[in-house]
């Protein structure tokens, strides 16, 4: 699972290339990695990443860092479907939002995975 490290009694559901547009802007290309516990994002995100997405989400590794969203801060999942874009828009638990765009590519196994515990 790469630099990822599993916690005890956690699995992968499955992972997937793709954009993700954090609550304060921005587009990120990376790998989005689904477990029973939480969503792991790896966009080789610099430190400039802080001011977009709440520090006790971001993970530090080195001088980058990844995007931890622990599922029961989930407060909502939406799936939105145009014919160029099929998105999850993520609701936590303090109303920011998160998205996560595959493109044209089908979305609802991205979706099933994140609401799966």
């Amino acid at each position: 699972m790469g630099k990822f490290n599993l916690e005890p009694g956690e699995t992968e559901i499955g992972n997937w290339t793709l954009l993700y547009v954090p609550p304060g802007g921005g587009k990120y290309n990376g790998k989005l990695v689904v477990t029973n516990k939480r969503l792991l994002y790896d966009a080789k995100f610099d430190m400039s990443v802080k001011g977009i997405v709440e520090e006790a989400l971001l993970i530090k590794s080195g001088s980058e860092g990844y995007i931890q969203i622990p599922k029961e801060r989930i407060k909502n999942v939406e799936v939105k479907k145009s014919f160029i874009s099929k998105k999850v828009i993520l609701t936590l638990d303090n109303g920011d939002i998160h998205t996560f765009d595959y493109g044209m590519l089908g979305i609802d196994k991205v979706a099933e995975a994140i609401k799966q515990k």
